[in-house]
């Protein structure tokens, strides 16, 4: 009964998701909130579905990473790379310094490192989450691509630290600072390394099976999923972050074969909104009614401090001496969605921490996950239409000039599609 419930709430949602589009109510609330509803039911095994969470997560945060990053404009992010720079390489060590000192108060008792982890685990922002704001029109092209990127790679650069300080809250290594050093820069290199590397000769073969008519198009979408899946194990089997293998891969495949694949945007707009609507719908299901039992007052307060302070602030001060407006950093520090990152990295770390920190911090990653669909989701299209207002009243500026004459649109999308309610 219950996974007829679920394929009948899937038809519904699709024959209204065009709709729901122009509203505030967004796929990931839609299907967390009917995954909670189920639980309650107790239609479906909480289990089973936990255990399918980490591997859905897994595979969909993958795939989706690859094909997004396939649909970036390589020659714009050139141009104008500033802003996902600063916000990667400034914004993110901000964001987890301020996460940790924030966190510290409500976490009276925990390690340092303790805590450092749960601001590590926070700080990843998820691009299925925000959908929303990258793929709407109202949204300058530039501040769509900054967020793209920035969410493309911030989660697989996050989770060195998060692996880092799991370990040394259980102290295990903790007196081995040249290993984890050895780990993080091999993370940080190898994996866009490889990436690179699946990206540019996967596109560059596909370009040639194309020319001579050796594969079709039915064909072609199958072999970029198994590309995408390659990055990722080829960089962990090296020790490199499969996450950002994945996300470079995509980036330098679209730019190699430059539209000639349909199914990266097919898949993007269909099969793909599905790995994503399934991973939210199992996290209501799995993982929200029993984080919303132990959600308390301190956790909260963390969770509101990250969203609201933490990440604005570290974004304000990244973007400092650059042209990104004021009204640009408030936007750029608002949208981070918390998302299936957070949430799989929590999954990631229960066995390496002691029990008496594993619960809290799933439970507060948890929560963090479904407060952030609801409080983005519904600031979603309004935001972007204050932030679009206020653009255009500026004028002519950096947010809204064309990033040279002969660039391409940041995103190349089969328009005969509909995006759904991401």
């Amino acid at each position: 009964m219950g996974f007829l419930l679920l394929t009948l709430f899937v038809v519904a949602f699709s024959m209204i998701a065009k709709r729901l589009t122009t509203t505030i109510l967004t796929a990931p609330m839609l299907f967390i909130g009917f995954g909670y509803l189920l639980s309650g039911m107790e239609l479906l095994d909480h289990q089973q579905a936990e255990s399918a969470l980490h591997l859905v997560a897994e595979v969909a945060l993958i795939i989706l990473l690859f094909l997004d990053a396939a649909q970036i404009n390589l020659k714009a992010l050139r141009e104008r790379h500033v802003w996902p720079v600063r916000m990667l390489g400034l914004g993110l060590p901000l964001t987890l310094a301020l996460g940790t000192l924030a966190a510290w108060p409500f976490l009276p008792g925990w390690p340092l490192v303790g805590v450092a982890l749960v601001a590590a685990i926070l700080a990843p922002t998820d691009a299925a989450l925000g959908q929303a704001v990258v793929t709407n029109p109202l949204v300058p092209e530039r501040t769509r691509r900054a967020l793209t990127v920035e969410s493309g790679l911030n989660d697989g650069m996050a989770l060195p630290a998060v692996l880092l300080f799991a370990s040394l809250t259980a102290e295990a290594m903790a007196q081995d600072g040249v290993d984890w050093l050895v780990f993080g820069a091999k993370q940080l290199l190898l994996g866009p390394l490889v990436g690179a590397l699946a990206g540019l000769v996967g596109g560059a073969v596909l370009i040639w099976s194309k020319k001579r008519n050796f594969t079709a198009d039915t064909f072609e979408g199958i072999g970029a999923i198994a590309l995408a899946g390659a990055a990722y194990l080829g960089a962990t089997e090296v020790g490199g972050n499969g996450f950002i293998a994945a996300f470079i891969a995509g980036l330098c495949f679209g730019n190699v074969v430059k539209g000639r694949c349909k199914f990266i945007y097919e898949f993007t707009e269909s099969e793909g909104q599905m790995l994503t609507w399934g991973a939210f719908f199992l996290l209501g299901l799995a993982l929200v009614p029993t984080a919303l039992t132990h959600l308390t007052g301190p956790m909260l307060a963390i969770i509101l401090i990250s969203l609201f302070l933490v990440r604005p602030l570290a974004i304000w001060i990244s973007l400092l001496g650059t042209d990104a407006s004021k009204t640009t950093r408030i936007f750029f520090g608002w949208f981070g969605p918390r998302g299936l990152a957070t949430a799989l990295f929590a999954l990631l770390v229960l066995e390496k921490v002691p029990h008496e920190f594993a619960e809290t911090i799933l439970n507060l990653a948890v929560n963090a996950v479904w407060i952030s669909a609801l409080l983005h989701g519904l600031s979603a299209q309004p935001a972007a239409k204050w932030y679009a207002a206020r653009v255009a009243a500026m004028g002519p500026c950096a947010e809204t000039e064309p990033i040279s004459s002969s660039a391409k649109p940041l995103v190349t999308r089969n328009d005969s599609k509909e995006t759904g309610a991401s």
